[in-house]
């Protein structure tokens, strides 16, 4: 229940509009978010959430209109300003330095000091203090690069709410967060609301949605649409449709298929994130799914596979052969290819156009005398991909950076289609996309099984590994738990498959 807004100040955008060389992202977006209440922003990737996030954490200028708290005009010329005017926002893309650790980077730019020197005692003290209810089993000593995406996550939150702000944004705030995790940020969430402050939400997740939020505001290519008040009146299909502009019957059209041989067979594997050896086969044709609990050791697994991480034990074989892979260069000239968790850091290169990012992975493969590049085929190549999974550019020359994750992932599988593939792996491949997007990943995943390419997808998005899979293999703490066909795959089985064992 929200409090009540009697004396609080709400927040206010009033013609807010942001043009980019080339794209006009938001055009004349006003609406209101009350205080007391957590007010949703929905729509598809590209439709301007995130770009409005960022100029009320002060990331970005707005080109026309202003942003207000209460009755005050807020012109932010930097991150700081708006930090000191009572906003903090939790981006999607983590702004930490790995190389810290975590109280460094919870307490950067005001660290306690004794007699000139950082008291690191008095550091560590308070960065437990700032995880206390949200992340307690995270050492605030601990180098934040050496935590999962998931922890990185909640660190980026507690550092936020460590601001004591008014208005605090989330933008895709669940998407690395385990079942457990996310309880803890509802019960945080809820507790802020109460407090009476403004609570901007952006998630792709509807369960979410429609669980915590008060109010929904929904953009479609960088314009307002509508605002929903009441969300007891509100059904998901019309939230879909009202997104969209169009019905999603079924988001994961999933298609039987014929299933071939054996591509890849995975025997007794051992290495960094598994506790025991995996072994299992993905075939020709199959859509395989993984999942389990974050720390299960899923991508560690793909990383394995793909060359990232070093094998200490067991083997792998593709279409019969034994392969020895010593980095991820051999097991792309395999065929078996990956697309990344974190799209930002090991995806994408930021500065690169969409074509660059298209074309870089098979870019030698096409070039004269194997150093001159081949203009001809690099432009029509990032045009048949563009054109084939419909991602959505001005030019294949725009900086992928400025692109939703949507479309950037796109990108990514645009790269690895640009090539020969045998096992494509797919590491969260939805993650923080909208679900217009997802339904064309998904679209995307089916054809390249039914091409004839193993597909094994990883996700923590229970309801997505069974609504794409053919066959389900489930990892608890480092080790195998559980096959699980499609026509038997129920939550509460492989939830329970994907729990801690009980050791004796």
């Amino acid at each position: 229940m929200a409090v009540s807004t009697n004396n609080r100040e709400c927040l206010s955008f009033q013609g807010i509009g942001k043009n980019f060389p080339g794209v006009r992202a938001l055009s004349d977006i006003s609406f209101q978010a009350q205080p007391g209440q957590v007010h949703a922003l929905m729509g598809e990737n590209g439709a301007g959430k995130s770009t409005l996030l960022k100029i009320l954490g002060g990331a970005y200028a707005p080109s026309a209109g202003e942003v207000r708290i209460g009755e005050r005009s807020m012109v932010f010329k930097s991150a700081a300003e708006s930090i000191a005017s009572g906003v903090a926002v939790i981006h999607q893309e983590l702004h930490l330095v790995p190389e810290m650790s975590v109280a460094e980077n919870l307490l950067l730019g005001h660290m306690p000091a004794r007699f000139g020197l950082v008291n690191r005692g008095a550091m560590l003290r308070r960065g437990r203090e700032l995880l206390k209810g949200l992340a307690d089993e995270i050492d605030p000593a601990t180098r934040l690069g050496d935590l999962s995406l998931g922890q990185r996550q909640l660190v980026e939150i507690a550092k936020a709410m460590s601001r004591n702000a008014h208005v605090i944004a989330f933008d895709e705030p669940t998407s690395s967060l385990s079942a457990r995790e996310i309880e803890r940020l509802m019960a945080i969430i809820g507790r802020l609301r109460d407090e009476g402050r403004v609570i901007l939400y952006v998630s792709h997740r509807m369960e979410e949605i429609f669980r915590i939020c008060d109010a929904v505001t929904v953009f479609k290519d960088g314009r307002f649409v509508r605002t929903f008040d009441d969300m007891s009146s509100l059904s998901h299909d019309q939230l879909v449709t009202c997104m969209v502009g169009r019905d999603i019957e079924d988001i994961y059209d999933y298609r039987p298929r014929p299933q071939q041989g054996a591509a890849l067979r995975v025997q007794g594997l051992l290495g960094h994130g598994l506790q025991e050896p995996v072994s299992f086969t993905a075939h020709k044709g199959e859509v395989l799914g993984f999942f389990g609990l974050v720390g299960a050791g899923r991508t560690e697994l793909l990383r394995l596979l793909c060359g990232l991480a070093p094998i200490k034990a067991g083997s792998l074989s593709l279409e019969g052969q034994t392969l020895a892979l010593k980095n991820p260069r051999d097991a792309i000239a395999a065929g078996i290819l990956l697309c990344p968790e974190d799209r930002k850091k090991e995806g994408i290169v930021p500065l690169g156009s969409v074509a660059e990012n298209i074309n870089i992975g098979a870019r030698s493969r096409h070039a004269h005398m194997g150093c001159l590049i081949d203009g001809r085929w690099e432009h029509d190549n990032a045009q048949k991909q563009i054109s084939a999974l419909k991602i959505k550019t001005p030019s294949a020359e725009q900086l992928i950076m400025y692109l939703s994750g949507g479309n950037q992932q796109k990108a990514i599988l645009g790269r690895w289609l640009s090539m020969p593939m045998k096992v494509l792996l797919l590491d969260e491949p939805t993650r923080g996309i909208d679900i217009g997007a997802k339904a064309e990943i998904y679209q995307i995943i089916h054809n390249l099984a039914a091409s004839g390419i193993a597909v094994i997808v990883v996700s923590s998005d229970l309801m997505e590994v069974i609504g794409i899979s053919d066959r389900i293999l489930v990892l608890s703490e480092g080790a195998l738990t559980g096959e699980v066909a499609r026509a038997d795959a129920q939550e509460s089985h492989l939830l329970q498959l994907a729990l801690p064992r009980t050791r004796h």
